[in-house]
């Protein structure tokens, strides 16, 4: 597809859509009521996963859109998830469940990338899958990948690679051939490694830290936890006119304050935690001594209070048009009555403090997934905490009371990863890591043995030739996938054979810096006779062979009066054996030539360079460890230092 007809999608967002595989065209507005049930019964399957969920920027939502141009009613939405790509890959789990819940039902999801989903496992993809071939191809079916085939000759399933199917053309097609459509298992291996831990992944990326905030600020996250998200973005995002706000804090003011458990996500986390700020001396918050035992939970409950005061800061004053409650709301009936349909309220007497909590959380989810995107000029958090705050009535001694009950915080040793971790994280992610996904503790002693272990310089040259030999298209080189996905193995023959081919075996050899004695040359000499008695074509061919030999010849000559030669290394035992197998009966010329012209040990020469090149990057990226690594290859540290 052209890129400037392509849809705009944000940076950091993602877009999804979910179609019936088989609607009923002939009643738009039966197939409206269908979608909008259908709208009702997602929210109600996937509301216990998300009544608890954190979003970064922007929950999961949907809403109905009609049918425009060639693409058929749907439900759809758009979710910007802003630093935590986490959130991208938890709806692409949402999407699977959905899909596989509800059979009739196949989504498409792509961000500002195009098919991310394909990015994923693109080292399984066929050649002829591009992002120019890809549009409209790749759906969630069943709760599994599918992409519709490419057909080369008539009467095949599929669709040529060179035209674009209407969204319409590839939903039928997914439908009556389901099977043929089903993507390659290594492709739907990739795509479930990724999404490998979902739903527990949920609570395993939260993070429960103490924090030391004033008392308004531990009610609204006892009653909204969800308004953690842009209260640090806030914080994290301020400016010197945001920071204004926080010179007289007369919304959360520091006089008062206690400690509380909070509830982060890990990137929330660590967005708050790894900022360095230093609080205006006119804004009353003191810390302790960094020695302090509960130095960082003050620190934290700083930072948030910032975050919470600019939010509300930024609110404004309260609308004229006040916002209306969820009961109001002509889905909020079904979508309570597909809860407690599908045991959302776990038995819990209505009108009981779990009933009540639980409540909160559906209403909350209602707003943000439903309510939001049919009024998205509503969404303003700053008010929604001054809403809290107006609508809660609290203790400040049963807040303090609080305080001997709290949960252990978690610890954060997460946040540090030492190079080794990095390097098996970054080979994990490039299909080179443990097989079975676990990762193996060393001393770093250990460590240095088994890299040294590990390090062939055999196989550094191999690699640099399988990929030098390896055929690439007008793309671009391609990394053999041998190199990715094979254990290197030594095999003397495959490497004289693969020299053969890159330098030129002893018939056709090109460059004359390998050695000829004198009887190879009578050889080659008797050899071209024979050819020029045989066909033309051989005839045309070994001229161009003797043409091409001369001009390297003389280069050779020409190069020899410069000191390019002294940057290479010499095959000594083999100018040794030339010598020696040198014609009395040569020239004095031809013997000055051949004292001078030595042959090179390409493989010494290749490993020098490259070794000079890792050197001169000093532990940074650079062109050789970006190759090398690509191929599979790992050089250790260099221990030398000086």
């Amino acid at each position: 597809m052209d890129v400037l007809k392509r849809p705009f999608i944000p940076e950091d967002a993602v877009q999804y859509q979910l179609f019936l595989v088989h609607p009923d065209s002939s009643d738009a507005e039966g197939h409206e009521r269908l979608l909008q049930q259908i709208l009702q019964n997602i929210l109600a399957d996937i509301a216990p996963l998300l009544v608890e969920y954190i979003w970064q920027h922007q929950p999961f939502n949907l809403k109905y859109h009609p049918e425009k141009g060639d693409v058929p009613a749907h439900l759809g939405g758009v979710t910007e998830f802003g630093d935590n790509v986490e959130d991208e890959w938890f709806i692409v789990y949402l999407l699977k469940h959905i899909t596989r819940t509800f059979s009739d039902v196949a989504a498409i999801v792509y961000d500002n990338d195009g098919q991310f989903l394909l990015i994923e496992a693109a080292e399984h993809l066929p050649k002829w899958l591009d992002p120019d071939s890809s549009e409209n191809r790749v759906f969630l079916y069943q709760g599994e990948l599918h992409i519709l085939p490419n057909r080369t000759r008539s009467g095949e399933v599929g669709w040529p690679r060179d035209s674009v199917p209407a969204v319409g053309q590839a939903l039928e097609m997914l439908h009556s051939h389901t099977e043929s459509c089903l993507a390659k298992q290594p492709i739907r291996s990739a795509l479930a490694k990724r999404l490998d831990g979902y739903p527990d992944k949920i609570q395993q990326n939260f993070h429960h830290a103490h924090c030391y905030v004033p008392p308004g600020v531990a009610v609204v996250l006892s009653r909204r936890p969800d308004l953690i998200a842009p209260a640090v973005s806030a914080f994290y995002l301020r400016d010197p006119v945001d920071l204004q706000a926080c010179r007289t804090f007369r919304t959360f003011p520091p006089d008062t304050r206690v400690m509380t458990s909070v509830k982060f996500t890990r990137c929330l986390y660590a967005q708050l935690q790894q900022q360095s700020f230093v609080p205006d001396r006119r804004s009353g918050f003191t810390l302790p001594a960094r020695s302090h035992p509960q130095y960082r939970a003050h620190e934290l409950g700083m930072k948030l209070a910032h975050g919470f005061e600019i939010l509300c800061s930024k609110s404004g004053q309260s609308s004229s048009e006040k916002e209306a409650s969820v009961s109001s709301n002509p889905l909020w009936r079904g979508f309570l009555d597909s809860l407690k349909k599908n045991g959302y309220f776990k038995s819990e007497l209505e009108g009981s403090v779990r009933y009540k909590e639980l409540m909160t959380l559906a209403e909350g989810f209602f707003k943000q997934s439903v309510t939001s995107t049919h009024r998205p000029d509503i969404h303003n958090p700053g008010q929604e905490v001054l809403k809290v705050l107006e609508d809660a009535s609290f203790s400040l001694e049963e807040i303090k009371s609080q305080e001997a009950h709290l949960p252990p915080e978690d610890s954060d040793p997460w946040l540090d990863i030492s190079p080794q971790e990095l390097e098996w994280l970054l080979e994990e992610r490039g299909g080179r890591g443990v097989s079975d996904g676990t990762r193996k503790t060393t001393q770093p002693d250990e460590e240095v043995q088994e890299e040294e272990a590990g390090y062939s310089l055999i196989a550094v040259t191999q690699g640099m030739k399988n990929f030098i030999s390896a055929m690439s298209s007008h793309e671009g080189a391609e990394i053999p996938r041998s190199c990715l996905a094979e254990p290197f193995s030594f095999d003397p023959d495959a490497v004289t054979s693969a020299l053969d081919r890159l330098l030129g075996s002893k018939d056709d050899e090109l460059d004359s810096d390998d050695f000829e004695d004198e009887e190879d040359d009578d050889n080659d000499v008797d050899e071209n006779e024979e050819v020029q008695n045989g066909e033309s074509q051989e005839q045309a061919g070994a001229e161009a062979l003797d043409n091409l030999r001369k001009y390297m010849d003389e280069m050779d000559q020409e190069l020899q009066s410069t000191n390019i030669g002294k940057s290479f290394t010499q095959n000594n035992k083999a100018s040794n054996k030339a010598d020696a197998s040198k014609s009395s009966l040569a020239a004095s010329s031809s013997e000055l030539v051949e004292e001078e012209i030595q042959p090179l040990d390409v493989d010494l020469n290749l490993v020098s360079n490259l070794l000079e090149s890792l050197a001169s990057q000093a532990g940074l990226a650079g062109p050789a460890s970006n190759l090398l690594q690509s191929l599979g290859i790992h050089i250790p540290p260099d221990a030398d230092q000086s």
